[in-house]
């Protein structure tokens, strides 16, 4: 893992790759840690059983459902930061709320991966073997809070044209 040096004391950036389910938060941030040679964390693999078994069966969490799971990225997010580490973590964070609850310091930048409702639903028709499917698209998008002061990146273009402009944008 590589560690970015800033001056007086140890740093490191996190990324929040942010967007509704289908716009390539796992595609886009794997690619993106392999280049950085930073950690990669998919934000789903924290979710309950119980929350994942609503989703599978098309049930929206509630906020309490998340509450659990967004203060376990919090503290995982907390530890990158303390340890210097440089991590992507893919994660719908949704709602500003939610996002706050992850910006546990300055080191700590949103990326929102912004697409289309046509892309987006392509994608998920397509996908296989993810919890997440098209039929709870819309549940994702009546609670998707834009973010006003994130790096927004268009999905229609490739993940390496992606990930390319994000490492322009962050100076990475």
């Amino acid at each position: 893992m590589r560690k970015l040096k800033s001056i007086g004391r140890r740093a490191s950036v996190v990324i929040v790759l942010m967007g509704v389910s289908g716009s390539g938060k796992t595609t886009a941030g794997q690619l993106l840690a392999a280049e950085l040679g930073w950690q990669f964390v998919d934000a789903d693999d924290f979710h309950s059983a119980a929350n994942v078994e609503k989703m599978r069966s098309g049930i929206p969490l509630t906020d309490a459902d998340r509450a659990p799971w967004l203060g376990s990225l919090r503290q995982l997010i907390t530890g990158w930061v303390a340890t210097g580490t440089g991590a992507v973590l893919a994660c719908s964070a949704l709602k500003h709320s939610y996002r706050e609850c992850l910006q546990v310091s300055p080191e700590v930048r949103i990326v929102y991966l912004k697409g289309t409702t046509q892309l987006l639903r392509e994608r998920l028709r397509a996908r296989v073997g993810h919890f997440m499917t098209e039929r709870m698209l819309q549940s994702q998008l009546a609670a998707l809070e834009e973010p006003e002061d994130a790096l927004v990146v268009d999905i229609e273009r490739s993940p390496a044209e992606i990930v390319a402009e994000i490492r322009a944008a962050l100076r990475l």
